[in-house]
C-alpha cells in the first residue's frame, strides 16, 4: 500500500478561507493527501492567502522566503499559493518566487487535484481564473471525517458592492449565491458529522438568493428557517453582511428564530455622511443605525460586532469625530478596526488627499480605546446572568472546556460535566479582556 502523502495548509485572513482551506485538503485528499500540522513533514505545503489586510502580498513573500530551507532539503516538497493574493497577483509570485509549484485562485481550488498531478510532472502550474462550473458541484464526495460542534458553510461568494478601498470583486469576482439544495445538503453533511451550530459565509451573506428547490431564488430567511429544520443542528449564525441588504424578512428572523443566535457582524466603516460617499458605501449613518434600531426591536439583546476603517483619503477631524458620534450611539459588544491602507487597482487608491500616518495612529488609538470600553463593559454586564454555551475543546488549564455563548463570547468552565458538542447553562462568575468564566448549572 502507498503511503500517504501529507499536505500542510497555513490559513491567513477571514472565516472563508477557512472554509476554503478546508475544502482545498478533501480535493487533494482524493489524490491521497492526508493533514499534517508540521511543514516540516509535508509532501506539499500551501499557503491560503488574504489581500485585504495592508502589504499582504510582501507577507505572503517572506512567509515563502522561511519555506525555502525546506525546499532547498527537500526537491520533492511542493509549494503553492492559494486565496486572493494568488488570484491579484498570480503570474508576479511565479516570476518572483521559484520555489513555488502552484498558483490557484479561490474560485478555481476544486482543479487542484490535476494541478498537484501536473507538478509532480515537473510542470508549474497557474489557475486564477473565474470559471463557469460551480467549483463546490466539482468538489469530492464521499465519506468525510467527524467534525468539531462549530463549523463555516459557505453559501454565497463575490461582491458588487464596489467600495471604494475594497479588492474583494477583483479577487473574489461577482456576486454569486449558491443553491439553497447543496447548501442544505451540505449542512445536513456536517451535523451528521457531529456539527452543532453553522455559520453561513459570505462577502455579503445577506445578499444571498440561492435557487430554491422549488425554482424561486430563496432569501437568506428563508434559507435559514429551513436549516433550522434539520434535527441536531442547534445554532445558526451568518457573517458578513452589507447594511444595503438587511432586509425585513431577515430582520423579522432575529425575533421568530430561535436557532438564529443575538449576534450580528454588520460592518458601518465610517460615521460620517462624507466619507461613506466617498467609499461608496451607498448608505448613510442615519439609515444604518434605523437598521440598528429595527433589529433591536425585534431581538434587544442583539450584540452587535462592526467593522471600521481610520485615516481614509479626505478624512478630517470632524468627519472622524462623526465615527466616534456613532459608536457611542450604537454601542458594540465587539468590533474591528484599522487603518486605511490603498490597495493596488481600486478607485481609493489613485487618491492624493492622503491622511498622514501620525494622524492616523492617533484616531485608531482613540476609536479604539472607546471600542474596548464598550467590549468590557457588554462582558462585565454578563457577570452573574445565566448563558447557554456550546462547548468546543478544552481549555489552556487542566480539566477546562471553553465554549462560546449565545452572543459569541468565549466562555470557560473547569467541570468533567462540559464536554465538546454539549450545549448547557452556564452562570458567568468573572469577565476577563477576552473571555467570560462561569459554572455550569
Amino acid at each position: 500500500m502507498a503511503q500517504a502523502k501529507k499536505l500542510f495548509i497555513r490559513t491567513y485572513g477571514c472565516q472563508m478561507n477557512v472554509y476554503d482551506s478546508e475544502r482545498m485538503a478533501e480535493a487533494l485528499g482524493a489524490s491521497g493527501y492526508v493533514a499534517t500540522e508540521r511543514p516540516e513533514d509535508a509532501d506539499m505545503i500551501l499557503l491560503n492567502t488574504c489581500h485585504i489586510r495592508e502589504k499582504a502580498a510582501e507577507k505572503v513573500y517572506s512567509e515563502l522566503g522561511r519555506l525555502k530551507p525546506l525546499k532547498t532539503a527537500n526537491p520533492d516538497l511542493k509549494i503553492g499559493v492559494a486565496g486572493c493574493v494568488a488570484q491579484a497577483e498570480g503570474a508576479e509570485i511565479m516570476r518572483r518566487a521559484p520555489l513555488v509549484d502552484l498558483v490557484v485562485g479561490p474560485q478555481t481550488y476544486h482543479r487542484l487535484p490535476a494541478m498537484e498531478a501536473a507538478v509532480r510532472n515537473g510542470a508549474r502550474a497557474v489557475d486564477t481564473e473565474f470559471p463557469e462550473e460551480d467549483k463546490f458541484a466539482h468538489l469530492p464526495k464521499g465519506p468525510r471525517a467527524s467534525r468539531g460542534p462549530a463549523a463555516f458553510l459557505t453559501v454565497q461568494e463575490g461582491c458588487d458592492k464596489f467600495c471604494a478601498f475594497c479588492v474583494v470583486p477583483y479577487t473574489r469576482g461577482a456576486e454569486a449565491s449558491r443553491p439553497a439544495a447543496r447548501v442544505l445538503a451540505e449542512a445536513r453533511d456536517l451535523v451528521d458529522r457531529g456539527v452543532r451550530e453553522i455559520t453561513l459565509l459570505g462577502q455579503n451573506v445577506n445578499a444571498y438568493h440561492g435557487e430554491g428547490p422549488d425554482g424561486a431564488d430563496w432569501s437568506l430567511a428563508r434559507l435559514i428557517d429551513t436549516l433550522a429544520r434539520i434535527d441536531g443542528l442547534a445554532r445558526i449564525r451568518f457573517t458578513t453582511s452589507h447594511p444595503n441588504d438587511m432586509r425585513d424578512d431577515l430582520i423579522e428572523a432575529f425575533a421568530s428564530q430561535p436557532k438564529l443566535m443575538p449576534y450580528l457582524h454588520l460592518p458601518v466603516q465610517s460615521g460620517s455622511d462624507r466619507i461613506l460617499k466617498r467609499m461608496n458605501r451607498k448608505h448613510t449613518a442615519e439609515s444604518y443605525v434605523a437598521i440598528i434600531d429595527r433589529l433591536r426591536a425585534a431581538r434587544p439583546d442583539l450584540a452587535l460586532s462592526g467593522d471600521f476603517i481610520v485615516g481614509f483619503p479626505g478624512e478630517t477631524d470632524a468627519d472622524f469625530e462623526d465615527t466616534l458620534a456613532l459608536v457611542r450611539r450604537v454601542g458594540y459588544g465587539q468590533a474591528y478596526s484599522f487603518k486605511y491602507s490603498a490597495r493596488p487597482g481600486t478607485p481609493a487608491a489613485e487618491r492624493r488627499d492622503t491622511v498622514a500616518d501620525a494622524v492616523a495612529s492617533e484616531r485608531l488609538a482613540r476609536l479604539q480605546a472607546l471600542l474596548t470600553e464598550q467590549q468590557r463593559a457588554a462582558q462585565d454586564a454578563m457577570v452573574g446572568c445565566c448563558v447557554s454555551v456550546l462547548f468546543e475543546k478544552p481549555g489552556r488549564m487542566p480539566g477546562q472546556m471553553v465554549g462560546k455563548s449565545d452572543h459569541l463570547h468565549a466562555v470557560h468552565v473547569t467541570d468533567p460535566r462540559a464536554t465538546p458538542g454539549t450545549i448547557a447553562p452556564v452562570r458567568i462568575t468573572a469577565s476577563a479582556p477576552n473571555s467570560l468564566a462561569g459554572e455550569l448549572l
